[in-house]
């Protein structure tokens, strides 16, 4: 009698693990978690759509975050098969876009990873760094003005021995002039890249001829060139990281586009104000 007791709750067991909708195995992101007329929402739908929520929704707790997704999935699934697997043209285009960026997206990450390794990254600090020296360093003045032909006025004045800071003074229009016209050190970066250019082809005790910038017409002396010491390696970590990153993924698609066979036909009329008409889209 007793081995009957025990083998009736083994027979129910065996029949509840036996019914439709009761899952054994372990979840994955195959795992079926609702069927909408023979259609599957798996896990891994649910998981990217999680993914997918503003980050202030992802503050919700979990039970409330699993059903208000499963249930928004399945009712976009009952919505969608309303169209019986016709697919407008804005939508199959938008598809097509949004998968061309993340297959791309993929590779770029790819060569990201092999180009920033922490063997790379020590490399390129050592190569950079081997004199114990960093980067240059910049003690200048400037004087501005609104037009290429007072700078040029500026630069000849200072070319027949006028005093510098006092033409900053009375003619600058950078809020400098006062001080006459004295920037003070700055490193590579920190100005505008006409102005670094400029600043990059000057001696010490030179002046440069007028240059145009977003802010006007400079002309500029460079008092003092100098290096700063080595950051350390932790420092400019993540900044030499970066820059690998950056150098690989621009010579990796350098290099597909190169060798990949592009064409780009000619369609006549074609202006360039029609990517702006949605009506070419449109079902």
């Amino acid at each position: 009698m007793r081995k009957g007791l025990t083998f009736l709750p083994a027979i129910a067991l065996a029949a509840a693990l036996a019914l439709p909708g009761v899952v054994n195995a372990a979840p994955h992101a195959n795992s079926v978690v609702a069927t909408v007329n023979g259609e599957d929402i798996t896990l891994g739908h649910m998981i990217i759509a999680h993914e997918a929520l503003p980050q202030q929704y992802k503050q919700l707790p979990p039970d409330v975050l699993y059903k208000a997704i499963l249930d928004q999935l399945i009712q976009q699934t009952a919505l969608k098969q309303e169209l019986h697997g016709e697919v407008p043209a804005h939508v199959q285009l938008t598809v097509d876009n949004e998968m061309r960026t993340l297959l791309a997206q993929e590779v770029v990450q790819n060569v990201m990873e092999k180009a920033a390794t922490e063997e790379k990254i020590r490399a390129t600090y050592d190569e950079t760094y081997a004199t114990g020296e960093g980067s240059d360093e910049f003690n200048a003045s400037h004087i501005l003005v609104e037009s290429e032909a007072e700078a040029a006025e500026i630069k000849k004045e200072l070319d027949a021995g006028a005093d510098f800071a006092t033409l900053a003074k009375a003619r600058s229009t950078g809020p400098s002039g006062p001080n006459g016209g004295e920037l003070g050190w700055f490193g590579l970066g920190q100005m505008v890249p006409e102005f670094e250019t400029a600043v990059l082809d000057l001696s010490n005790g030179e002046v440069s001829e007028p240059v145009q910038t977003q802010f006007g017409w400079h002309v500029i002396l460079l008092t003092e060139r100098r290096k700063t010491e080595a950051p350390e390696y932790e420092v400019v970590r993540e900044q030499i990281s970066n820059a690998l990153r950056q150098s690989a993924v621009e010579s990796h698609v350098d290099a597909l586009t190169t060798k990949a066979d592009i064409l780009r036909p000619e369609i006549e009329d074609l202006s360039p104000e029609i990517i702006k008409d949605l009506s070419l889209i449109r079902n």
